[in-house]
């Protein structure tokens, strides 16, 4: 008797291969922002400076996310996921703030 329960469960994964000189550009442009976030916290540029280096931040996690992490070859569900999480940071980070504002 020929009783097999194999289904054809193979999951095809495209091979995705990332030259060194991309992983390089990212690497050189983590640097070039965290040199820019030190610059922008030596000039002193008030309330503003915080949130310019968040946003350096968030554009330094996006690189590291996309090619270290290799999220740029990732299914759409996993990244809805990530945005989700992404999005429920800010909300908390965002009302961190608005609290801290009128707590001074």
């Amino acid at each position: 008797m020929n009783d097999h329960h194999s289904t054809d469960h193979t999951h095809h994964e495209e091979a995705h291969v990332i030259e060194y000189g991309k992983y390089i550009f990212v690497w050189l442009a983590l640097i070039a922002f965290t040199g820019i976030t030190v610059t922008a916290a030596g000039i002193g540029l008030g309330n503003w400076t915080i949130v310019l280096a968040l946003l350096i931040a968030s554009a330094k996690s996006w690189y590291v996310m996309n090619y270290f992490m290799h999220l740029k070859y990732e299914d759409r569900v996993f990244k809805t996921f990530i945005v989700v999480a992404l999005i429920t940071l800010a909300i908390f980070i965002a009302f961190t703030f608005w609290d801290y504002s009128f707590t001074r």
